[in-house]
């Protein structure tokens, strides 16, 4: 795709920017003049930065995707057709193909290094990160989520559903990686919604 990374990174930046002042995340820049001045060693490849590059703080990243559903779609809908759960966990009876979940659902995954991402539980997060970090890292996705998907639909765009990174710079929980990108999330134009079979995107 041509431009893909560019895209991915500046819409990654403007929802970064759109978010201060709610919550920590981990971008200093994304203007490769800023980067430059702070970085000038990269002098020599601005050309080939523009819009692709973002200077950040370094973070831990926390080894679990953070993935919030507000529709039943993708690898959601082929297990609960399957068994009626989410990872291992019963959903309501009679539900359909891209029904929408009130509230969302937080569906935390594995971070694979090689394949698919592995739907778990909430308990096993817990089990793997303790209550607290857990708590807040289901209300800082719940939080990103909620807004997004109400700035989306403004615009005629359901986010069905996405997922988030978060690391740790000292013992703050911070936003890394991309965040509400056609990468990373399920777009839907609105006025074609129609549940009981999958949407176009």
């Amino acid at each position: 795709v041509p431009f893909k990374g560019a895209v991915l990174t500046q819409i990654t930046a403007w929802w970064l920017k759109h978010f201060e002042g709610t919550l920590a995340h981990h971008m200093l820049s994304a203007d490769t003049d800023e980067i430059v001045r702070e970085v000038p060693q990269v002098a020599p490849f601005a050309e080939q930065l523009i819009g692709r590059a973002m200077l950040c703080r370094r973070a831990e990243v926390i080894p679990v995707e953070c993935v919030v559903r507000g529709y039943l779609a993708g690898s959601a809908w082929k297990e609960y057709k399957q068994s009626g759960t989410l990872a291992g966990e019963k959903l309501a009876a009679g539900l359909i193909e891209s029904d929408r979940f009130e509230p969302p659902i937080f569906s935390p995954a594995t971070k694979a290094d090689v394949g698919h991402d592995e739907n778990i539980t909430v308990t096993q997060m817990r089990a793997q990160l303790g209550d607290a970090t857990v708590n807040e890292l289901e209300r800082l996705s719940r939080l990103i989520y909620s807004q997004g998907r109400e700035l989306a639909a403004k615009r005629g765009i359901i986010i069905a559903d996405t997922k988030f990174e978060f690391g740790l710079i000292g013992d703050g929980i911070v936003l890394i990686d991309e965040v509400l990108t056609p990468d990373s999330s399920r777009f839907w134009p609105a006025d074609k919604y129609a549940p009981g079979g999958s949407q176009p995107s």
